[in-house]
């Protein structure tokens, strides 16, 4: 691995960590992107590197500073994990058998609703306090 890509690397983990601690997004739009865009892997290959990266570092870092200021809410958090893993097989299981530009499409239609909406809920907010 060159230099330039360990470089690359530590600034996308970087960048990812302090967005999923800031606003709390980091792998579908930090890493997938990055991966995709600046080091050449396949969308499947940088989703599933991004599921790897985020297991560890998510549960022993991130969910700790939130836990010890009463910002977890276990009960919907573990309903959630346990069926996040059921969807998480699923979803695996579809979009590797689906074209890669398809899942591209997919995931940028996605983040394009979410960014509007997100916006949407903003500009509202930012009326109320006015």
């Amino acid at each position: 691995m060159s230099l330039q890509t360990i470089f690359l690397l530590t600034l996308i983990g970087l960048a990812a960590g302090v967005l999923s601690g800031l606003v709390g997004v980091g792998g579908g739009v930090v890493i997938v992107p990055a991966l995709v865009f600046l080091l050449g892997l396949s969308q499947h290959q940088a989703q599933g590197t991004s599921l790897f990266i985020l297991s560890l570092p998510v549960l022993l870092l991130a969910v700790l500073n939130y836990w010890k200021t009463g910002n977890v809410n276990w009960r919907f958090g573990l309903v959630i994990a346990s069926t996040f893993v059921l969807g998480a097989f699923i979803g695996s299981k579809l979009t590797l058998r689906m074209p890669e530009a398809w899942v591209k499409l997919l995931f940028g239609v996605f983040l394009a609703y979410v960014s509007i909406e997100l916006m949407l809920a903003g500009f509202k907010g930012m009326q109320q306090h006015d």
